[in-house]
């Protein structure tokens, strides 16, 4: 805690130096506030200043924040000189030319500790849990709210959006043209990465779509092998289990194992998924599943001509309704029995038991993130038609296709229909987060980015604590790379006072480029060369790089063709779906991540090759010291 003080100590002097003004008596509240108060003041305390600020800078006026005490006015004593270069001292109201240095200052100084990846307390974990509950009770009510009026609109809508899509995918279903796949992940049945191929375990609503003599062998000479299979009836079925996962100190995140037979065959439907909506052009544009920069575009676009709302859901995969995608498909019969048959209808909760679940899928489902942004696009339409009070064709939700983009829970909507939107997602069961959520003044938040008047004023985020040997791997690399995020930011002296923290710990710590595997400092001067390779003749360093071994998982007979057949054809399938979406396959568990090269791409070597020895996800990362090029 004392490195993170410190940390924020640094942080606060530079951003003071860039805005003319001293943080000197910030400093001091922050030591003494922390000493009384513990880590908490910097994860929970300061990050509920910074979103109120935001909230304030959006609405033009700054409100009370009850943490912080205030002077004349209502803005807080606390950042003071910074608070005053954006709103007016005695009014509050939000200057004709804020300082975007003191806008961006305020918002690092806050929030920069908000998401540190923590275990929160017991009892914050069992109302996150909770919570999870609560939400099945208000989908089950949101259920029976909606009239029969609203479902008929909301599948006309669905169907004037994803008809194509829908009959691809229902015809692809009907002749048996999907491809399952397993992930590394964890399953509910506690099977091994390795282990799934080896399943034994398939449901009966599976078997009437997804026959196991076509999934869990390689052909049909190996049907003796079926014997094993066990096929579950409906009350028999694996429950998803739910776990909670750390987030950030205030709550952890709360996320469903699926059984391994369901992920395996919801992989095979969001495959045809993706390859479906990468043949529609106006889909495409709309409805984003791995890069995330249209949407920030658009809300730097939105905070410059105020023409886009930014909209953010709380809890918004545990608030889709089962009962809205049944609807959505409902003309597909095909499509429909697939969606049903590798959906988990009970959940089992910690100290809670199995329950029966609203929800079509909770956070860990391979469909969820999918159908969740397919969902609140339908809303978001539907909301649109509800404003303008017409009947809309294709030509209009066209005419759409640059100001309405979703990126999962990220929504970015027209400002001029925004609050019929937000009527809408209310009354079909989503709940919009308003401190999240932003049209009135000229800040907008979307998929990471912030901004104000067209000017970027995202912060640097601190995930890990700071390390104190070599050997706290984890924590070496991730203060590495916010060392680089903050040079890259302009925080040069913080970065100079990160190097002598991590000078302390590791003894090789050299410039690369941003490109470079080595953990090093990246320099707008270059990187630096230490010697030759010998046969290559390129520059070489010595540094850390980053090692991450799968578990020993070994696999052989049967279970080894079935992998080595599936991965030969999943790689001539996605070499289509790229082509088709110009995306990199990025689901293992429903959680959409960070676009990287293409595993089309990469050669098969090194662990790769290993596949069938060793799989899954590492259980411990560590560092190596080595001779690796700088670039």
């Amino acid at each position: 805690m004392k490195s993170l003080m410190s940390l924020w100590s640094q942080v606060a002097e530079e951003s003071a130096t860039y805005c003319r003004t001293s943080a000197t008596m910030d400093i001091n509240t922050v030591h003494r506030r922390v000493e009384h108060e513990g880590l908490s003041f910097l994860t929970i305390t300061l990050p509920d200043l910074g979103k109120s600020t935001q909230k304030w800078i959006d609405q033009g006026q700054a409100g009370i924040n009850s943490s912080f005490t205030t002077g004349r006015g209502s803005l807080p004593l606390f950042l003071e000189g910074f608070f005053n270069r954006v709103f007016d001292r005695s009014s509050g109201t939000l200057l004709d030319e804020p300082c975007i240095d003191s806008i961006i200052a305020i918002r690092q100084l806050t929030l920069m500790f908000g998401k540190m990846s923590l275990p929160c307390s017991p009892a914050r974990e069992r109302n996150a849990i909770q919570n999870y509950v609560k939400c099945e009770q208000d989908v089950r009510q949101s259920d029976m709210n909606l009239s029969q009026e609203d479902l008929t609109e909301f599948q006309q809508m669905s169907d004037l959006l994803f008809r194509e899509v829908f009959t691809q995918m229902d015809r692809d279903i009907y002749y048996g043209e999907l491809l399952p796949r397993h992930g590394p992940g964890s399953t509910a049945d506690g099977l091994s990465s390795n282990g799934k191929y080896l399943q034994s375990t398939w449901t009966r609503r599976l078997e009437e779509v997804f026959p196991s003599y076509e999934y869990l062998i390689p052909n049909h000479h190996f049907r003796g092998d079926l014997d094993r299979v066990n096929i579950l009836e409906p009350d028999a079925e694996i429950p998803v289990k739910v776990i909670s996962v750390p987030k950030t100190l205030k709550t952890p995140r709360i996320i469903a194992m699926e059984p391994a037979c369901m992920m395996y065959t919801q992989q095979a439907l969001l495959r045809c998924l993706l390859s479906s909506l990468g043949r529609d052009e106006l889909l495409s544009k709309i409805i984003g599943f791995d890069d995330q920069v249209p949407n920030q575009d658009l809300a730097r676009q939105g905070s410059a001509d105020r023409r886009t709302a930014t909209l953010d859901l709380s809890d918004a995969s545990d608030r889709v309704s089962n009962q809205l995608v049944r609807t959505m498909v409902s003309r597909w019969p095909h499509l429909s029995k697939a969606i049903d048959a590798t959906r988990s209808r009970r959940a089992d909760v910690p100290g809670v038991g199995v329950i029966r679940l609203a929800k079509y899928a909770s956070m860990g489902s391979a469909l969820c993130f999918p159908f969740e942004a397919m969902v609140f696009t339908t809303m978001i339409f539907i909301g649109i038609q509800r404003s303008l009070n017409v009947t809309m064709t294709r030509k209009d939700i066209n005419s759409f296709r640059n100001s309405v983009r979703v990126y999962g829970d990220d929504l970015i909507v027209p400002v001029d229909h925004v609050l019929s939107i937000v009527q809408t997602l209310e009354l079909f069961g989503a709940r919009v987060g308003l401190d999240k959520s932003f049209w009135t003044g000229m800040f907008r938040e979307s998929c990471g980015k912030e901004y104000f008047n067209g000017s970027d004023v995202s912060l640097v985020r601190v995930r890990q604590a700071l390390p104190y040997t070599i050997a706290d791997a984890t924590e070496v690399i991730a203060t590495v790379a916010l060392r680089n995020q903050f040079y890259l930011a302009g925080y040069w002296k913080t970065a100079s006072w990160l190097d002598k923290q991590l000078t302390k710990i590791m003894r090789y710590f050299p410039k690369i480029a941003p490109t470079s595997s080595v953990l090093g400092r990246v320099s707008f001067l270059g990187y630096q060369s230490e010697r030759m390779h010998p046969f290559l003749h390129s520059p070489l360093v010595r540094g850390y790089v980053v090692q991450a071994k799968a578990p020993s998982d070994p696999l052989g007979d049967t279970g080894a063709l079935l992998k080595c057949l599936l991965r030969l054809e999943t790689r001539s399938i996605l070499r289509g779906v790229e082509r088709d979406f110009d995306l990199v396959p990025c689901y293992e568990s429903g959680l959409a991540r960070e676009s990287g090269p293409s595993p089309l791409s990469l050669p098969l070597t090194g662990q790769d090759e290993e596949h069938l020895e060793r799989s899954g996800r590492p259980k411990r990362v560590g560092i190596k010291l080595e001779w690796r090029p700088p670039f």
